[in-house]
């Protein structure tokens, strides 16, 4: 089963630049909205999708600058013999070295034979699809992947939209469930032919005023039509193509009115089932339309605990449900700087792996406030809420999530920061000052870039607050407290 080793994407929409080697399975993307995930996707299908033309236009290209070219590459390994052929990909075959990530244009000893599928457009607008190697940059035409091989190639594309998939339509995935394509084009030719005449028959009583009509006057006119003319239907509008066949429930109702989730579940299986040749999958915001637990499904149906994925399937999500069902080697963190994209792998460390099961909510944010404890979340909680009342901000309309480390020793805040700040999140950390964290730690969390606020002299939070707060303000307090106490003595 093919997959891809490499992608390099340049120049197209928010993307300058970006290069990435992803792993065999599913391959997650998470970042912040806007941050070039779903562009990420459209490269990968715009480039090794089966199809003959793009809608592309001058907004595709980074900053608007139609100068310089969007060049997207994708390198292909695993290849069956088929794209291993030397009399039709010889010139173009090359290496791929998976211990470094670095592909050669010469393959060798040692190195994974592998196609690049580069797309290229210019200027004009218009898509040239090729294969790229150095061996073969001045050829005129460039030498490209032949027809047949690339609609077997063509990834598959979970949608909000997925009608397509549940006819035999080209490219579905109907059509890969069998080795041979069933011969049904003389039984669409029969059933067309059928329709025609017999609406003919039926509709005539109904129509026969209007017919005799139309016979006097043709015949009058000398406008050859017979004894009689007669209604059938148009052979142009009834002509069953491929698409006429869909597939029904055993009541007979049409699945593509299937609800956006479950069509979901159902194709992503038929994919698994069908996966030869093609075994890329696409899913952007996968957690669209599904409760968890079919979300869980969907998950395992793309093989997310198999160690043998059957599919590599590349996906967006923005839900926590996503994150804590996948691992950390599943998950990649995406980073721009002015156009310059990065994937960061979250990784399988033992801090990485608790925080994401612990706070997968923080992982989807831009800034990480890890507290002390409860009450620390809380009091900022609270914070932001007087905050937007006066007219403010909210924190977490700024993309801010708060992670609660468990109290306990002062050290274990910068210990759940870290995970954070090593896959270049904005991290701080909030605590009490009761207890001294030790002072190297905070040095090292710092000069990494991290924030570190803390209470006065060696006050706790509620220190802090009956020091701070006005006579009045402490009244309410420790009235809060008493209805609160009471409560729970009456239960």
């Amino acid at each position: 089963m093919v997959r891809i080793r490499k992608i390099e994407i340049n120049n197209f929409r928010s993307i300058r630049s970006f290069f990435w080697a992803p792993s065999e399975g599913i391959n997650c993307l998470i970042g912040l909205g806007d941050s070039g995930k779903s562009t990420v996707l459209d490269a990968i299908d715009y480039c090794l999708g089966a199809r003959r033309n793009l809608n592309i236009s001058d907004t595709d290209f980074f900053n608007l600058d139609v100068t310089q070219d969007i060049i997207i590459r994708l390198t292909l390994g695993s290849l069956p013999d088929s794209l291993k052929s030397i009399e039709h990909y010889g010139a173009c075959l090359r290496g791929f070295d998976q211990v470094t990530g670095e592909v050669e244009d010469e393959p060798r000893k040692g190195l994974e034979m592998v196609l690049t599928q580069q797309l290229t457009v210019k200027a004009d607008l218009e898509p040239v699809w090729s294969l790229f190697s150095e061996r073969t940059l001045t050829e005129d035409p460039p030498r490209a992947l032949r027809w047949k091989d690339r609609t077997a190639l063509a990834p598959a594309r979970l949608g909000h939209h997925s009608n397509a998939n549940l006819s035999w339509t080209k490219g579905s995935v109907l059509n890969r469930l069998s080795d041979e394509r069933a011969d049904v084009g003389s039984e669409l030719v029969k059933a067309a032919r059928e329709a025609r005449s017999g609406f003919g028959a039926r509709a005539a009583p109904q129509l026969e005023n209007a017919l005799k009509a139309v016979t006097k006057t043709a015949n009058s006119l000398g406008v050859p039509v017979g004894a009689s003319a007669t209604a059938l239907l148009d052979t142009h509008a009834v002509s069953f193509g491929d698409g006429a066949i869909s597939l029904h429930s055993e009541d007979g109702i049409p699945l593509r009115n299937l609800g956006t989730g479950s069509s979901r579940l159902l194709i992503a299986g038929l994919h698994r089932e069908a996966a030869a040749l093609a075994s890329v999958v696409l899913v952007d915001e996968i957690e669209y339309g599904l409760e968890p637990h079919r979300l869980t499904r969907l998950l395992n149906s793309l093989g997310s605990k198999e160690k043998s994925p059957p599919l590599q399937a590349f996906i967006t999500t923005h839900s926590p449900v996503a994150l804590r069902e996948l691992a950390g080697t599943q998950l990649f963190v995406l980073r721009t700087h002015t156009g310059d994209h990065k994937a960061e792998p979250v990784g399988a460390d033992n801090d990485v792996q608790g925080a994401i099961r612990a706070y997968p909510e923080a992982f989807l944010a831009r800034t990480v406030l890890v507290c002390e404890g409860a009450s620390e979340i809380g009091f900022i909680r609270g914070l932001d809420d007087f905050f937007v009342s006066e007219g403010g901000g909210s924190l977490q309309s700024s993309g801010v999530s708060y992670a609660d480390a468990g109290g306990g020793e002062a050290d274990t805040c910068f210990q759940k920061a870290k995970a954070f700040q090593k896959l270049g999140y904005r991290v701080a950390v909030v605590q009490d000052a009761d207890k001294a964290p030790t002072a190297k730690l905070v040095e090292e969390f710092k000069t990494a870039g991290g924030y570190h606020f803390a209470w006065r002299g060696a006050k706790a939070l509620e220190d802090e607050l009956f020091t701070s707060l006005p006579d009045d303000a402490v009244d309410k307090l420790i009235a809060r407290a008493h209805r609160r106490w009471k409560g729970r003595c009456s239960h």
